[in-house]
């Protein structure tokens, strides 16, 4: 195939397959980290041993998931000097800082904090290791403020100059806070958390259609699915926030997004419910179109002007079929979850939210489309920017280094290799500790509850942890 001896095509792929590996699990611990916040935060107020079983419990995923993620994540940086050393020399003078923090946050909040988050518990006071998984909460979304920073960047780049063909920095706070991040990084941001408590709702409802660890299970669910109610719709809300921003900063990409090929003179734009557009014909087929939709959504009036794909080069379009399906799935499994959780109001408003066995499998079924949605939203808005590397500044293949095929192909398969090693045995920990459920026996610290509290669970006795 002509594709397998093209150095471009090959880095590109790599560097999706590698990132889009990556992504899984820092969605996860940036979520579940957060999560795990709240659940400390009522152990110490309330002092009530659920809590701290809820904690030690989803705490064991979230260390699985932290782990994987810095193995994957380490293999991501090392392609910027193998396969695009000429788009680190251009851009050296922005991406080397904003590397450098996000490498600093990680290791000194995140893995600083995370043994004593982990191992401390009769090792430090209650506060210190509160402070502790702040700590390591914390890192995880600096983490991905600088990853995001970079990214952001790459779509709407500010505050800088250029000099002998690099870009060198004139304004850092006008480099990192660019047009595009505020609304990437609470859009991503929102995400994480929207996964993790989805993640959490669904293997608690796993747990209650088994009847297995009930009263864990309905806390562990109860408290994931009040986050979820405030999260679903603030996403959404996000959503539409950002489609606007990518309308005025890359109108390009809102064409390609919407299948939109004229520019509307008179009238409102169509909003395409379904289309398959055709970039050779410069058409879409079959398509199912809101009049005035798509002016309404992007300018809030019957009328407003969108720009079509027309105006722009032929060579400057990104690809409209695959932005128009991506972030449709993205978009609807935004409306899924607030669906869910109206639905979830509804049989709260009822009594019977714990026992509905038909929504119970609706959250284990929905379980993974917050990570669905996430990778469908990185593709949006990555083949979005293209053909640039930088928007309207470099274009990717000039980014690319000098490799042969041969090299490319290697470090490729090496890398899928890799990826199958590590997912694999990351499933096998996570099913295996999934199985053996919470521990819900064992000692916990001793506190002093206040007079009258029970314990969770009849069984347990607290003391001194072993």
């Amino acid at each position: 195939m002509d594709i397998l001896t093209e150095p471009l095509f090959l880095s590109r792929l790599q560097f999706a397959l590698t990132i889009m590996f990556h992504m899984l699990f820092p969605t996860l611990t940036i979520g579940l980290g957060f999560y795990l916040v709240v659940v400390e935060a009522f152990w110490l107020a309330t002092k009530e041993e659920i809590y701290y079983r809820m904690y030690r419990f989803w705490a064991r995923i979230f260390a699985i998931n932290f782990g994987v993620g810095v193995v994957s994540g380490i293999v991501m940086e090392f392609q910027f000097g193998t396969n695009w050393s000429r788009f680190a020399t251009i851009t050296a003078n922005v991406f080397s800082p904003l590397l450098y923090y996000e490498v600093m946050v990680a290791f000194f909040l995140e893995a600083g904090f995370l043994s004593i988050m982990l191992f401390g518990w009769k090792r430090v006071r209650p506060g210190v290791h509160f402070l502790a998984t702040c700590m390591v909460s914390a890192g995880s979304i600096l983490s991905a403020f600088w990853i995001l920073a970079g990214n952001s960047w790459m779509q709407t780049p500010s505050g800088f100059t250029m000099s002998n063909g690099k870009f060198m920095v004139t304004n850092f706070w006008e480099a990192i806070f660019n047009p595009s991040f505020p609304i990437t990084f609470s859009h991503m941001l929102i995400a994480s958390f929207e996964t993790s408590v989805f993640a959490v709702a669904g293997i608690s409802a796993f747990f209650l259609l088994r009847g297995s660890y009930v009263p864990f299970s309905r806390r562990s669910m109860g408290m994931a699915l009040i986050m979820a109610a405030l999260f679903a719709p603030l996403q959404v809300f996000l959503g539409d926030v950002n489609g606007r921003a990518v309308a005025s900063s890359q109108p390009a990409k809102l064409a390609a997004i919407e299948a939109h090929w004229e520019t509307n003179i008179r009238g409102g734009a169509p909003l395409h419910l379904f289309a398959i557009p055709d970039m050779e014909r410069e058409t879409n087929f079959a398509q199912i179109s809101v009049p005035d939709g798509l002016s309404m959504l992007i300018t809030h009036t019957l009328e407003g002007r969108v720009q079509g794909l027309k105006e722009f080069p032929r060579g400057d379009r990104p690809n409209s079929l695959v932005l128009f399906w991506n972030f449709r799935v993205m978009a609807g499994i935004g409306f899924v979850f607030l669906f869910v959780m109206v639905w979830a109001g509804i049989l709260r408003l009822r009594g019977n939210l714990f026992e509905n066995r038909l929504f119970l499998r609706a959250l284990i079924f929905i379980q993974p489309l917050g990570w669905l949605a996430t990778e469908t939203g990185w593709v949006t808005t990555e083949v979005g920017r293209q053909p640039w590397l930088v928007y309207n500044l470099v274009r990717t293949p000039d980014g690319l280094s000098p490799i042969p095929a041969a090299s490319a192909i290697w470090s490729l398969a090496l890398f899928i290799v890799i990826f199958i090693v590590v997912g694999s045995s990351y499933f096998y920990y996570i099913f295996t500790m999934l199985k053996g459920g919470p521990d819900l026996t064992g000692p916990i610290p001793h506190v002093e509850r206040p007079a009258g509290m029970r314990s969770f669970g009849s069984s347990s006795s607290p003391g001194e942890e072993g």
